[in-house]
């Protein structure tokens, strides 16, 4: 889902260039994710409702090229995590990837993890690491993509895009028309697609 949405984004020559890029990674089977402990140590404050302190600490227990990364997108997974509200009335759920037929493209859906409120709400939540704030464009495929397989990521829950930077949560947009955002997704697909082929070739 990240390399399909990132793919949206671009226009012109760097949709091509980007989707090659792809392609190497996956000849080179590259792809090591680097903030795999930061996402633990931000499910671990909402789990024992610690209030930040497993992302203070886990700062110091990354490797030594990884603290810059790490010292930039904490303070927004803080922010984030304040604005959950009261701890006891938030925790961790249990969700599931799916695979989505986007087009001729199948695409995994996979949220980091999911909220369950005391007052019976739930959220499926994937979190967006990136320098840059996620596009328009991002947000609505992404929030898209979950929520057309909300039934077996997390039952009756909202989809739900962080901006882990900046702490900024992203909803999907009540005046978005699905028919229109799965033509478009669809079309982008069919467009991943030839060039993957092509990048083969």
């Amino acid at each position: 889902m990240l390399g399909f949405t990132r793919y949206v984004t671009r226009t012109g020559p760097a949709k091509a260039t980007f989707v090659g890029g792809l392609r190497k990674a996956r000849e080179r089977r590259s792809g090591f994710n680097p903030h795999g402990q930061l996402v633990k140590a931000l499910k671990a404050d909402i789990a024992f409702r610690t209030g930040g302190s497993y992302l203070s600490g886990v700062v110091e227990l990354v490797k030594e090229r990884w603290k810059p990364l790490y010292d930039s997108v904490t303070p927004g997974a803080k922010t984030y995590l304040a604005s959950l509200g009261d701890p006891e009335q938030v925790g961790l759920a249990q969700t599931r990837d799916a695979l989505a037929s986007v087009g001729p493209l199948v695409v995994k859906v996979n949220p980091h993890f999911g909220l369950k409120y005391e007052d019976g709400r739930r959220e499926a939540v994937r979190l967006h690491f990136d320098e840059a704030p996620p596009t328009r464009e991002a947000i609505t495929a992404m929030l898209h993509l979950m929520a057309r397989h909300m039934d077996q990521i997390l039952p009756n829950a909202d989809p739900v895009l962080v901006d882990l930077r900046r702490g900024e949560v992203h909803r999907l947009d009540p005046a978005a028309k699905p028919a229109d955002i799965e033509t478009w997704l669809s079309g982008e697909a069919a467009a991943f697609t030839a060039m993957w082929s092509t990048t083969a070739a």
